[in-house]
């Protein structure tokens, strides 16, 4: 893959350069978040890495301009910062997942394959996943409600698309952990939660019927009737 690392601290940087490239990947690296911002927008990457705190432009930021011209592409914050409210901040800025330091780098690798492997699975030919007014198109990564096309990120893409096969049936949060994260998560966190809330506001918000319901203690369901 083409990996785009914007990191300012040089033993890090260096550390994961070094060891990305081993696993065959391309790493182009930033220091500053001015300059990841204009490669990031120059396109062409398979995965973001973004430090949340850099100089001249927070990684933040940065992950919101990205995600204001490009939904698909997948980001992994990297931080010193591991309180609950501010992995929201960066999940709100529009990141795929957040991994604090210090972490493993195998840990790492892993929430790579889990961002990546859906981008890079194209089937030749799927069905479309419907449910009232609501399309989901597997191949062309394209979400639409009542003829509106809903912008998603990769992660939300992904939720959306195992609450739509497991339409009418309860999933638990559990469930969700396994087949959407597809790595070791804390089970205490409230991530799901807020996954749960951006698609609510996406696509429930404006709209009727309600698609997307909870089911307090048991998990979510989608589903037409309340």
């Amino acid at each position: 893959m083409k990996i785009l690392l914007v990191e300012d601290e040089p033993k890090v940087a260096s550390f994961l350069h070094q060891g990305l490239t081993e696993q065959h990947h391309t790493v182009d690296l930033a220091a500053d978040g001015l300059l990841g911002l204009r490669l990031a927008q120059a396109g062409g990457y398979d995965l973001l890495i973004l430090d949340t705190l850099l100089p001249g432009l927070s990684g933040l930021e940065v992950c919101r301009q990205v995600r204001a011209q490009d939904t698909s592409v997948p980001i992994l914050m990297l931080t010193a910062l591991g309180e609950t409210d501010d992995k929201i901040r960066g999940l709100d800025a529009g990141a795929d997942d957040y991994l604090v330091k210090p972490f493993a780098f195998q840990e790492l690798l892993a929430r790579i394959r889990a961002l990546t492997r859906r981008r890079h699975e194209a089937p030749a030919a799927e069905a479309v996943l419907r449910l009232a007014d609501l399309t989901l198109d597997p191949v062309r990564k394209v979400v639409q409600r009542a003829g509106q096309v809903v912008q998603l990120t990769a992660r939300e893409f992904a939720l959306l698309e195992y609450l739509l096969r497991n339409q009418n049936r309860v999933v638990s949060r559990v469930d969700i952990l396994e087949h959407v994260w597809e790595t070791s998560f804390d089970t205490g966190s409230n991530v799901i939660d807020v996954y749960i809330n951006f698609l609510r506001k996406k696509l429930d918000k404006d709209f009727t019927p309600k698609l997307i319901h909870t089911l307090v203690g048991m998990g979510y369901v989608m589903k037409e009737d309340a």
